[in-house]
């Protein structure tokens, strides 16, 4: 066994497959195409640069929106730098969290059919849930052919 891997905190994403059938890439815009209209004078550093592209696909943020939801009523700074020692990005955190009044929304959709209550930090710096009386009822279906989840478990469609 590797001690060196037991105090070591998981990540708080997944990585996809975006290989497979009927999945997009989202390709983008080609890099090899932008890195060679550099001006004259970036010449020698538009050489030096790689034909990496500066996207990261493939990520499933679940765990992180869960972990989130479970730290309701806690300190927001020894949250949030737990969540940065353990993400690739901290950008996914303000998908669900927000920081100012104006961002707060009670239910955030995440991709096409996955639902998270909203969450926001109080005065007091705490994170609270924005209502906390939302639940799956509350969501919205709009399609019959996808299944709809909130917090990962499946809103039952009406009929």
């Amino acid at each position: 066994m590797r001690t060196h891997q037991l105090n070591k905190p998981s990540k708080l994403y997944r990585s996809v497959n975006t290989t497979t059938r009927h999945r997009s890439n989202n390709p983008g815009a080609e890099y090899r195409w932008e890195r060679n209209r550099k001006k004259v004078g970036e010449e020698l550093q538009a050489k030096r640069e790689t034909m990496h592209g500066r996207q990261k696909r493939g990520r499933d943020y679940t765990p992180l929106f869960h972990f989130l939801i479970k730290q309701i009523g806690k300190s927001w700074d020894d949250i949030f730098s737990e969540v940065c020692g353990r993400l690739d990005t901290t950008k996914p955190v303000f998908w669900l969290v927000a920081l100012h009044e104006h961002q707060r929304r009670e239910l955030v959709c995440i991709g096409e059919s996955s639902f998270y209550p909203g969450l926001f930090v109080d005065g007091n710096g705490i994170l609270q849930q924005v209502n906390p009386s939302i639940t799956g009822k509350d969501v919205q279906v709009t399609c019959r052919c996808c299944t709809h989840t909130y917090i990962g478990e499946p809103v039952p469609q009406l009929d």
